[in-house]
Formats: structure tokens, C-alpha cells, sequence
């Protein structure tokens, strides 16, 4: 995959994985929405946010109510942060952050919120694994990254 394929595939919500599987390299498999709507719309983000444009010009491109433009605007940032992080374990990383702010801005208030957290998680969790398979490293690489944020180092003493 492209970094516009990782780029539709934050702003719309569907794991790399997912993604992946829709795209026309399978035979049979191909699918217009994955392959150009939705690519098409990540490009029109990308160009907006580089060009200033106003949300009523946005909104025509998306083809989008215009209220709906800053919901747009919010899923596209968070996916360039995503996306456009140093390497597979930073993605992750900013991944369930995201994740976990957007959960916490409706306020925690049961089981269902709790699973649906957990399984947020378990997605980048999946998503990093695809990542990794993309970069030909293993998950070991990225042990200090992962559990202390720090960048990876040749010292692998604790």
C-alpha cells in the first residue's frame, strides 16, 4: 500500500488490513470505493489542508454537508499523525492515543465504552503488525520505543 491508501484508510476508520483486502492486487478483490472514492477524498484533504481551503469548498469536493467538513478536518490530521510518524512503533503509539482521547471525549461510562476502547487498541495492535511485515522488522525492534517512548537504541540492557 501507498501512503494514501494509510491515509484513507485513518480518515475512513478501516484497519490497514482491512484496507488491504479490498484493493484490486487479489483477484476478484477489487473495490472502486477503496481503490479511488475514497483515495480521491484523501487527496482532496491533503490539497485543502496544504492550499487553506474554506469549508464550503471542501465540502463540494467531498461532496459532504458542510457541517460535516471539520469532522473531515479533524479524522485527516489525526491520520497524517498516524501515518506520517517516524516509524511503525511511533505509529502505533499515536494510534491508541487517538483512540483513547476520542474515547475519553465521550466520557467512560460502561462496559460497552471499556470493550470498545479495547478493541480500538487490539486494531493498532493488528495495524502495527501489518506495518512491521510492510518494513521487514520484527516487533523486538521497537522495545524501547513501545514501552517507554523513548527512541530505539543499540543498548539493550534494562
Amino acid at each position: 500500500m501507498k501512503r494514501t491508501h494509510f491515509l484513507a484508510a485513518e480518515v475512513f476508520g478501516y484497519s490497514y488490513y482491512n484496507y488491504d483486502q479490498h484493493l484490486g492486487e487479489r483477484p476478484g478483490m477489487g473495490n472502486l470505493r477503496f481503490e479511488k472514492l475514497m483515495l480521491d477524498d484523501a487527496r482532496a484533504l491533503e490539497r485543502a489542508k496544504a492550499e487553506g481551503w474554506d469549508d464550503a469548498r471542501l465540502a463540494k469536493v467531498l461532496d459532504v454537508d458542510v457541517t460535516l467538513v471539520p469532522r473531515y478536518r479533524r479524522a485527516f490530521r489525526d491520520a497524517i499523525e498516524v501515518v506520517d510518524a517516524p516509524n511503525a512503533a511511533e505509529s502505533f503509539r499515536r494510534g491508541v492515543r487517538i483512540a483513547i482521547l476520542a474515547a475519553l471525549g465521550t466520557r467512560l461510562a460502561g462496559e460497552a465504552e471499556v470493550e470498545s476502547l479495547v478493541n480500538q487498541i487490539c486494531y493498532r495492535a493488528a495495524d502495527l503488525g501489518f506495518l512491521l511485515d510492510c518494513e521487514k522488522k520484527r516487533l523486538s525492534e521497537y522495545v524501547h520505543p513501545l514501552r517507554l517512548g523513548e527512541p530505539n537504541s543499540d543498548d539493550k540492557s534494562e
